[in-house]
């Protein structure tokens, strides 16, 4: 079982991205560390840290239920889409870790789907 996230345009044929559950935990903990947190501090994810504390635009993706919740809207995928872009592109100094290489193709993926979400006003679905 696992979640996918796909515009929704209702095509079938459209670009999407997925993982496990326990893959989308780690690919938004790598984001939330990227931008200089720790997801696990977060009200709703283990800790307590609210998040009105936390200044960056991943926040609709990074506090979003893994498997319910509100769509996001194309003006929230619209103002996603840049920060992801540049966290996907960043030099990674020769890492070869598997891991990292994933959830930069992932974040590359998401881009591309975030990036049909704005260019044809739909929002971005989770099933």
């Amino acid at each position: 079982m696992g979640l996918v996230l796909f515009p929704g345009d209702d095509d079938p044929s459209g670009p999407d991205v997925s993982w496990s559950y326990t893959g989308f935990q780690a690919f938004r903990r790598w984001l939330a560390q990227a931008e200089g947190f720790a997801l696990d501090e977060m009200h709703g994810f283990g800790g307590q840290r609210p998040w009105a504390g936390v200044s960056t635009t991943l926040t609709p993706l990074l506090n979003h239920p893994d498997d319910d919740g509100p769509d996001l809207t194309p003006a929230q995928c619209a103002a996603i889409t840049p920060r992801l872009q540049e966290i996907a592109d960043q030099p990674q100094h020769g890492s070869t870790d598997p891991l990292v290489q994933r959830h930069i193709d992932d974040a590359r993926q998401l881009v591309v789907v975030l990036q049909l979400c704005v260019e044809k006003d739909v929002d971005l679905l989770s099933g």
